[in-house]
């Protein structure tokens, strides 16, 4: 049965990839056109008319407007260094050099530039109080924000997270359909990706163990993972296995190593930025070297798989990677 659910799982994955397969009739989107009210954040807002000079911050963020075939409605997009990787290997590339990139760090005077009308980006992902650029400082200067729903913060201190991290996902979907007037688009995505991850968890219901999984971002005194209100969490959990920091109440937040010893993981997933921030193999040497985290079971047994940041971060490419763990995973179990 084990081996059955690794082929299922593997057969899936190959023919549905990363990009979503919406047919080009449905690609259009609608011209500017009455206000559209949505709840971001668990705030009303009322969209403009159809933004059409939209600045993105973030590579999934910029992904998801590609994705529901925005790309005529975006100024600019905000990606650093780090993720140049995944820009490389994105299913939506060709859109990615069709739109111009505007800076490798957000700021007032980057949107500004741009004339842009709205900014699509979140807290963690481009707003910070540290950097002074906020949705109240686009505000003052006559600029909408739309904020990543996985990024929200919980109205504890700044904790992130309001709602599981695939419902957030199809949330932003829905939204931004109903702002940019393709909702019928936003409903395919929503159906794909959703039939794509039940798919998995079916496929995976019969293995009985769930894995123990630690996520492994980066940081070398402290680690850095996923709470339970981060992509991961459910793509570790939808794919089979156990996120072992899912009883935090955040989003991306920082551990104790001495907390992953203890919790003994059987799996680690690591975040791989595509060599600018670390490379995978970097990340394995360091936890081989470290007395205690050298014994855990995923790092004695070698059992580290690895995935893009783009595809843990909220965006289009979170379904493909629940079939790609999966498969991992029962590959493990049979």
């Amino acid at each position: 049965m084990r081996k059955t659910v690794a082929m299922v799982l593997v057969a899936t994955l190959s023919v549905t990839g990363c990009g979503a397969q919406v047919s080009e009739g449905d690609s259009g989107v609608a011209p500017a056109g009455d206000p559209v009210t949505v709840t971001n954040c668990g705030q009303s807002l009322t969209a403009r008319m159809s933004p059409s000079r939209v600045v993105t911050n973030d590579i999934g963020i910029t992904e998801l407007m590609f994705a529901l075939g925005l790309d005529g409605r975006i100024a600019g997009y905000v990606v650093d260094k780090g993720q140049s990787g995944g820009v490389a290997s994105s299913p939506w590339k060709a859109d990615f050099t069709n739109v111009p990139k505007l800076a490798e760090k957000i700021n007032r005077e980057v949107v500004q530039g741009a004339g842009a009308d709205l900014v699509f980006a979140g807290w963690n992902y481009g707003f910070s109080e540290s950097t002074g650029f906020t949705p109240d400082t686009l505000t003052q200067l006559g600029i909408q924000s739309y904020q990543l729903t996985e990024a929200c913060r919980n109205g504890v201190g700044k904790q992130r997270g309001i709602m599981p991290p695939l419902d957030a996902l199809y949330t932003d979907l829905r939204n931004l359909g109903k702002i940019f007037g393709v909702s019928d688009r936003a409903e395919k995505l929503v159906k794909q990706y959703s039939d794509q991850v039940a798919a998995v968890t079916k496929a995976v219901a019969t293995q009985g163990q769930r894995p123990k999984v630690f996520l492994y971002d980066d940081g070398r005194d402290q680690p850095f993972t996923t709470a339970r209100n981060a992509g991961p969490d459910e793509i570790i959990t939808k794919a089979g296995g156990t996120n072992i920091f899912s009883d935090v109440d955040d989003s991306w937040t920082t551990v104790s190593w001495e907390a992953v010893v203890q919790r003994a993981p059987d799996v680690i997933l690591i975040n791989d930025y595509g060599g600018e921030v670390g490379t995978v193999a970097d990340k394995e040497n360091f936890l081989r070297s470290q007395p205690g985290l050298r014994d855990i079971p995923a790092v004695k047994q070698g059992r580290v798989f690895a995935l893009p940041y783009a595809a843990l971060v909220e965006g289009p490419r979170n379904a493909s990677a629940v079939q790609a763990f999966g498969a991992y995973l029962a590959g493990l179990l049979r």
